[in-house]
């Protein structure tokens, strides 16, 4: 509704109930243009529509990828938000990510944890609200400014400048975006994966992540001892989740599927068979057997029947039964196959290093059977890109002939390299990763787990170093407060961007000329007003 039409009906509501007459018509058409989302179904509709049109967006042309960058704090998504309006003019195709990783880390009342579902699984609702109520505060703010600008506009009877603040008004963008939210394994069976996913969907969740690793021996997916669940298992979870979505009337939710197979060498269980070449038979098929009789079998044995054979699949110590080398991502192209089968609309394959190649050499088998099945890949911190990169370049000059005796590939990442004709293509290769892995390897969404823990880590350092050594409080002024103004930094107004200028606007609905604000002329932000 635009916002004169937001006046006049404010105003006939004002009239109707005759004792109002103190309640001004354009600040509750400013106030409810402020709070455009009431609840977070309302974001999850919204945003669900959006990665639809996305996903259609790509499948017609696949250099329009989307992309994010993980979350753990309300503040740091909307600055994000804020970012890219700012140097992009739009948030289109931009997304946030909520990191399990970092809510263990950051965000546990046990203090820093694993990546192992060791957290209180409630803080992941608690955040997607948490980050969404900062995206809304972010919309308030800008919008208070424009109804500033509007009042100054037409306080100085600039007529051009009302009509095009009027329009700006109406055409505003919302800083509300998707969310692609990280449910780990579910946190316990498919009823608790369910009850979680209610959580999440109704703060705002649009997007549900789940991966089919064992609840209760969750690792991260960088990491060894990685166990996966027998496929009926996961589905399950899956169905759990579309069901959650479907109660909430989210129809158009959406649902990762994760795969850890290619590094997860483990199950802790035998999958329930029916009959020849079911998906519980396909899962066994994979298990590292050895052939026994009846007489060498012994109590507690696990035995099954391939190809008329009798197998016992080797334990460990850890009661847990082990993969054959090698099978991983048969392991994965299956594990795919099956969750889009199932109710899933985007993939997530967790793997060890960045190759695209690697990624789709799986994806072209999946798209034999689902021809726009499309993934989330993770564009870690976890792989040391430059290493990675280098060697792969070293690999492909060497294979092609090419003189590559001034370089030690196993020490590629020295600085000493930083300038040679190696690191220049491998950087380039980074450069180009994202949009070339969107048009080879069927990439919809690239997204960085964890880039603000690292941030924060090297930016913190880097005051501390200085603050705290011989350069004192120019260490502050020359390396952040001067790069905040000269970069038009929002946050070098803080006060404003806490609420406070919003806050002033209120008290003078409610007061009018008696309200005492706090955005007067000894408000110290006013120096930053150039």
């Amino acid at each position: 509704m635009a916002y004169q039409d937001q006046i006049a009906q404010a105003q006939r509501i004002i009239e109707t109930a005759k004792t109002w007459d103190g309640i001004n018509p354009e600040s509750v058409a400013r106030m409810r243009l402020q709070n455009r989302f009431q609840s977070g179904l309302d974001i999850a509709r919204y945003t669900a529509k959006i990665m639809r049109e996305d996903m259609a967006a790509y499948d017609a042309d696949p250099s329009q990828y989307t992309q994010s960058l993980g979350c753990w704090h309300g503040f740091i998504g909307q600055q994000k938000m804020i970012s890219i309006k700012k140097h992009f003019g739009s948030t289109k195709r931009r997304y946030l990510y909520l990191s399990g990783w970092m809510v263990a880390a950051l965000r546990s009342e046990f203090g820093p944890l694993p990546d192992q579902s060791m957290h209180e699984k409630t803080s992941v609702p608690a955040l997607i609200e948490e980050l969404y109520t900062f995206l809304r505060q972010a919309d308030a703010r800008e919008l208070g400014m424009l109804f500033r600008d509007l009042d100054a506009a037409r306080s100085s009877g600039n007529q051009v400048k009302e009509k095009e603040i009027l329009n700006a008004i109406d055409n505003h963008q919302t800083h509300i975006v998707p969310i692609i939210a990280d449910i780990d394994a579910g946190f316990g069976n498919a009823e608790a994966t369910y009850l979680l996913a209610k959580k999440m969907i109704e703060a705002g969740a649009c997007c549900i992540q789940i991966e089919n690793q064992v609840s209760d021996e969750k690792q991260c997916g960088h990491q060894d001892g990685k166990v996966t669940v027998p496929h009926e298992d996961f589905l399950a979870k899956i169905r759990a989740v579309r069901y959650a979505f479907l109660e909430l009337g989210i129809d158009d939710g959406l649902i990762v599927a994760r795969t850890d197979s290619l590094g997860a060498g483990l199950t802790k269980q035998i999958a329930i068979s029916r009959e020849p070449g079911d998906i519980g038979d396909l899962y066994n098929s994979f298990l590292d057997c050895e052939e026994i009789t009846p007489e060498n079998c012994v109590n507690g044995d696990v035995v099954i029947n391939r190809d008329g054979k009798l197998m016992r699949p080797k334990r460990l110590a850890s009661n847990l039964f082990q993969f054959r080398p090698g099978t991983g991502a048969d392991r994965c192209v299956l594990d795919c196959i099956t969750a889009l089968q199932n109710g899933a609309d985007l993939l997530w394959i967790e793997t060890e290093k960045p190759h695209i190649e690697q990624i789709a050499g799986m994806v072209d088998r999946v798209r034999e059977v689902f021809p726009n099945a499309k993934l989330v890949y993770n564009n870690s911190p976890s792989f040391n890109w430059t290493i990675n990169f280098r060697q792969q370049v070293y690999d492909a000059w060497e294979k092609a002939g090419r003189d590559v005796s001034q370089y030690d590939r196993a020490k590629l990442m020295s600085v000493d390299y930083d300038t040679t004709e190696l690191a220049k293509e491998a950087d380039e290769r980074i450069r180009t990763f994202q949009a070339d892995g969107a048009k080879r390897a069927g990439i919809f969404h690239h997204l960085i787990t964890l880039p603000t823990y690292h941030t924060a880590a090297l930016s913190t350092d880097n005051l501390a170093k200085e603050y705290f050594g011989d350069q004192g409080m120019l260490g502050y002024v020359r390396n952040v407060q001067r790069q905040e103004i000269r970069q038009g930094i929002a946050c070098v107004k803080h006060q404003n961007m806490s609420g406070s200028d919003i806050g002033d606007d209120h008290k003078e609905y409610f007061s009018g000329e008696a309200a005492l604000k706090a955005g007067g002329a000894h408000n110290t932000m006013n120096q930053f007003a150039a």
